[in-house]
């Protein structure tokens, strides 16, 4: 008699800078019979490398990294790797980020608000071909698409992803030259950007700016 063939099991790389998210999440996707985890990262730079070794078919991404935003690892993925499935699990607004993420080439969001239960749901979404969002969020997208309103409403929605990015880096705080280095940019492109953040927000002054940026952390990404 020949030997019965196991199924291979859909391998889930992990990508968030906190150990005990890791774990829990590692915990939770590997009780599933048809899934595992293959591979976690806590950085961007570290992510590439283990998608690259493990050639994972699903990735689970937060959008706060210790050295990029999930944002820019998410079209970094999508450019050397265009078949891989991106959900993104964080604890930012849906309701703000969510068609960012669309954009940049995911094809869920969780938040996680909602539990780490929803990741394993939103896996196999993904692997189904659909696009995972939660139910008032899809009704939200739906109604933009129907009312035809493009980017009415939150004038941060004007910023870029990585006019953005340097907005929440001053609201922690950083420097000009401290965000050059974190973003491996050069501190010309970094005024550039601020100064494109201050006139979108029609901003006057740097004290403004970083006024501003301090609210928008504080109140959970909410102006």
């Amino acid at each position: 008699m020949g030997k019965v063939r196991q199924e291979e099991k859909t391998k889930v790389v992990i990508v968030d800078d906190h150990p005990i998210v890791r774990q829990g999440l590692a915990q939770l996707i590997n009780q599933e019979p048809d899934l595992e985890v293959c591979g976690e990262a806590e950085s961007a730079s570290e992510a590439l490398r283990v998608i690259a070794a493990r050639q994972p078919d699903v990735a689970v991404i937060d959008l706060s990294l210790k050295d990029s935003s999930g944002l820019e690892l998410i079209k970094d993925i999508k450019v050397r790797h265009e078949d891989l499935q991106v959900l993104v699990l964080s604890m930012h607004d849906e309701s703000f980020y969510a068609e960012r993420v669309l954009r940049a080439g995911a094809r869920g969001y969780v938040t996680k608000e909602e539990g780490t239960e929803k990741v394993v749901e939103g896996i196999r979404r993904l692997l189904n071909g659909e696009i995972y969002l939660s139910d008032r969020m899809s009704g939200k997208m739906i109604c933009k698409i129907v009312e035809g309103k493009p980017g009415a409403g939150l004038s941060i929605d004007r910023l870029s992803d990585r006019e953005l990015e340097v907005f929440e880096l001053i609201g922690q705080g950083m420097g000009t030259r401290q965000i050059a280095k974190q973003l491996h940019l050069s501190v010309k492109t970094v005024e550039s950007h601020r100064a494109h953040v201050k006139e979108k927000l029609k901003l006057e002054t740097s004290t403004d700016l970083l006024k501003h940026a301090i609210q928008w952390l504080q109140v959970g990404k909410r102006i």
